[in-house]
């Protein structure tokens, strides 16, 4: 699964690298590093839309929820969605197509979420009497220190009774994938990863679900993973020493 992340290119700066038009209006003060990207936090995400019935798609940076609310959802006080079921941030690859929650978004409504790499805790062995182990937490990135791409769904949401001149809540979910390599000694689940040759295949509005990428694993290759300090496990904490090696000690556990 993915349930926490690191981003820390500013979206503007991203927006320019992949080619594409930046619809975040983001604050200086919204776009900084953020190490510990939690659920219902607003992200980067990367669409392909058109501007009329009959110009080309581009490529567009939005601001989206990370957890997805499907549009059924009905609104509560202060005009949000009353979302009582469970949180919507990841969506298995094997069951987009027949998700009622992810169908409709995985037919025309496919994003990438830019990270620089997601954390993974791997449960240790059970120490003499505690009833619960510690998770040694890890880090996972692109090898060559450039953003990873995860392939992912949005859709649109807002109250029944919001005027239509109301913009809609976006939001998105996270695909995941069985976990291969190095990655499934950590987790039998990981992010599905799209390579940049494969991007705008992935995100065309008009062309239907590449069921080849969902079975792929992108850049599985570029990625490497660390160890990394248990001071992610508290979402409070947000600093660039959160992706970097956990130091020695009797508990740290190498990954070879």
């Amino acid at each position: 699964m993915c349930g926490r992340f690191a981003v820390t290119t500013d979206p503007a700066l991203l927006a320019e690298k992949i080619k594409a038009i930046d619809e975040t209006n983001a604050a200086p003060h919204d776009s900084g590093p953020n190490y510990n990207v939690a659920p219902t936090t607003t992200v980067s995400t990367v669409v392909k839309r058109h501007s009329g019935p009959d110009d080309e798609a581009t490529r567009r940076l939005r601001s989206m929820r990370w957890g997805l609310i499907p549009p059924w959802v009905k609104g509560g006080e202060g005009g949000a969605p009353d979302n009582k079921g469970p949180l919507l941030i990841n969506a298995r690859a094997d069951k987009v197509t027949r998700s009622p929650a992810f169908r409709s978004s995985a037919k025309s409504r496919r994003c990438l979420v830019p990270m620089d790499g997601w954390y993974e805790w791997r449960p240790n062995a059970a120490d003499g009497g505690k009833k619960k182990a510690a998770k040694t937490p890890f880090f996972m990135s692109g090898a060559d220190g450039e953003p990873l791409f995860m392939a992912g769904l949005w859709t649109t949401w807002r109250p029944k009774d919001a005027p239509k001149e109301a913009p809609p809540l976006l939001s998105c979910a996270i695909i995941t994938t069985d976990a291969a390599g190095p990655l499934a000694e950590i987790h039998d689940r990981m992010p599905l990863t799209i390579s940049a040759e494969d991007w705008d295949r992935w995100l065309d509005p008009d062309a239907a679900i590449d069921e080849g990428l969902l079975r792929g694993h992108g850049d599985l290759d570029r990625i490497e993973v660390r160890e990394v300090s248990r001071l992610v496990n508290d979402v409070r904490n947000n600093g660039a020493e959160l992706i970097a090696p956990a130091e020695p000690g009797p508990e740290q556990v190498t990954l070879l």
